[in-house]
């Protein structure tokens, strides 16, 4: 793919997360952080058939406790990762499909509570290893999340 035909991102983008039953969500999008990362004001494991899963908390809405919405995900990994203060934590990570304009792809997320933060989500780099081009001067250009089928995208 050269450059001319790769999609193009701003700062901040609309993104969904369609198997967490996220319509729409903006995110910042961040070269700084290798992995993506969605707020959770509580995250509760639990054994599913034997695997581990985690149910968590997401206020969609940055400054705002309205609405909730409630997730549960398989365990991808837990990991310990340092935050841009130079904070480690541990946190859970889980795969799942996120949205971007017209295109799906299965992305690592780390829950984390953001609270304090003004995006709900991090969009990291490893996230945008399928082939876009970041202009940080801009916002939006991916448009709103497209509901592509993952049949249509060649990855079923």
């Amino acid at each position: 793919m050269n450059r001319d035909s790769q999609p193009r991102l701003g700062w901040r983008e609309w993104i969904a997360l369609p198997e967490l039953g996220i319509p729409r969500l903006e995110c910042k999008v961040d070269t700084g952080a290798r992995t993506s990362a969605l707020h959770a004001f509580y995250v509760e494991p639990f054994q599913r058939d034997g695997q581990k899963w985690v149910r968590f908390g997401l206020h969609p809405a940055a400054g705002s406790e309205a609405p909730e919405i409630h997730c549960e995900a398989p365990v991808t990994d837990r990991r310990t990762v340092t935050d841009s203060g130079g904070h480690r934590t541990r946190r859970y990570v889980i795969t799942t499909t996120v949205v971007i304009g017209s295109r799906r792809h299965r992305i690592e997320i780390t829950l984390t509570n953001r609270d304090t933060m003004r995006f709900r989500m991090l969009l990291g780099r490893t996230a945008l290893t399928h082939g876009y081009l970041v202009d940080p001067s801009a916002a939006h250009l991916a448009g709103e999340p497209g509901l592509v089928s993952m049949k249509e995208e060649g990855k079923a």
